[in-house]
């Protein structure tokens, strides 16, 4: 909020204290973000200033410049493999993330270990930032895991499924954190909530809201917006950039070019450390493009032509930091060979991972049902049991 908006009184307080008015400077910084595109690395691959934020991507050695890039590198290849895998039927689906990399890798990398992170169902590029085995997204993919990984390990929470629902466990865990500290438990950790632009659709991103602008949970919704709610174009879902709903919660709302990692590393570092310091939750609306379909059970050339794909891809984020690296002198060609080595061997790593994977005993599903046995659940199994002893006997 600027002086601007404050009752005559407060402006006045705040224009004779320089630290309030290097944080109004701040806070008149982020207004601008709602308002326009967050850019500070243009498709061209040259910088832009912005007096906010500017400073958090200049602080950025050469060895994170070429972390980003891997980071990019790596998830793509990543997901190409697994859309393959899916193909030969190896995969039950996949979702792919292709075009959202630097959405992801900006904000994974922005968050630090104690920061709790919680997931939609396309967020892998964010889930190796944090130290997820990529093999490990897989098992729920191929059907024999609920999850893959345990969540205590990286802070970084199971894939949701069912769509905005984790919005909701973001602030209440938030909140946790916030009583936490109340208590002295705590450091200050703070809490990323990942949605899609047509989870912004679903009152559970409405009430998380309310509750986390309640209570200055601190949290920080990162909405990718990549312009299709499976086939619903976002021109249908709402009249305005998403960014601007925060105004009505009464919280910051940064709009960020979400093919642009620099941009999107420098607005999480500000929302991440505005919500550690307890000035309450954030929205960083990146606005980025899903370049392949919704999942591999989709065909998005049913829904859009393939003229607006071209012209994404020409904002690809991995062309653009690589161009930035080259002019700046950052990395050279034995680093993008050596990178492209090394994307082949994950590759190769996840194939072989995942055709060892062994499917579970159904027993085990029914035994983590309940706390204690329970004789539906007995009966139940028995049934199962019995049924797939008529299969055997049939094949013999």
């Amino acid at each position: 909020m600027s002086t601007a908006h404050l009752p005559r009184t407060e402006a006045e307080q705040l224009s004779g204290n320089p630290a309030q008015r290097v944080e109004a400077r701040h806070q008149q910084g982020a207004e601008d973000a709602s308002r326009e595109v967050l850019q500070l690395l243009a498709p061209d691959g040259g910088r832009r200033q912005n007096s906010t934020f500017s400073p958090f991507a200049e602080a950025l050695s050469s060895a994170q410049l070429r972390q980003f890039y891997r980071d990019m590198a790596l998830a793509r290849r990543f997901d190409q493999e697994a859309t393959a895998l899916q193909r030969q039927g190896e995969l039950a689906m996949w979702v792919p993330m292709v075009g959202q990399e630097a959405a992801q890798v900006g904000s994974g990398r922005a968050s630090r270990p104690e920061d709790y992170l919680f997931p939609t169902y396309r967020e892998h590029a964010v889930a190796m930032t944090r130290g997820v085995n990529p093999s490990q997204l897989l098992g729920l993919f191929r059907g024999v895991s609920h999850g893959g990984w345990d969540p205590r390990q990286n802070n970084f929470h199971l894939y949701t499924l069912v769509l905005a629902a984790q919005t909701l466990h973001a602030v209440g865990y938030a909140m946790g954190v916030q009583r936490d500290r109340a208590a002295g438990l705590t450091e200050s950790p703070a809490v990323l909530a990942y949605f899609g632009d047509g989870s912004s659709s679903e009152g559970d991103v409405h009430e998380s809201m309310v509750f986390a602008a309640s209570f200055q949970a601190p949290v920080v919704f990162f909405c990718q917006n990549n312009r299709w709610a499976i086939s619903v174009p976002f021109s249908v879902q709402s009249r305005v950039p998403l960014a601007q709903r925060a105004a009505g919660y009464g919280f910051p709302g940064l709009r960020v070019d979400g093919n642009d990692v620099l941009a999107v590393y420098a607005a999480s570092q500000w929302a991440l450390e505005h919500a550690r310091s307890g000035a309450g939750p954030v929205l960083i609306e990146a606005e980025t493009y899903r370049l392949g379909a919704h999942t591999t059970a989709d065909d998005p050339s049913k829904y859009r032509g393939s003229d607006e794909e071209e012209q994404w891809r020409l904002r690809d984020p991995l062309l653009r930091l690589e161009t930035l690296l080259r002019a700046e002198g950052h990395a050279d060609d034995a680093f993008f060979d050596d990178l492209g080595q090394e994307g082949d061997q994950l590759a190769s790593d996840v194939r072989r991972e995942v055709l060892a994977m062994v499917n579970p005993d159904l027993r085990a599903s029914f035994a983590n049902v309940y706390a204690q046995q329970h004789p539906l659940i007995a009966e139940e199994l028995a049934w199962l049991e019995e049924y797939e002893a008529g299969f055997v006997t049939e094949g013999e």
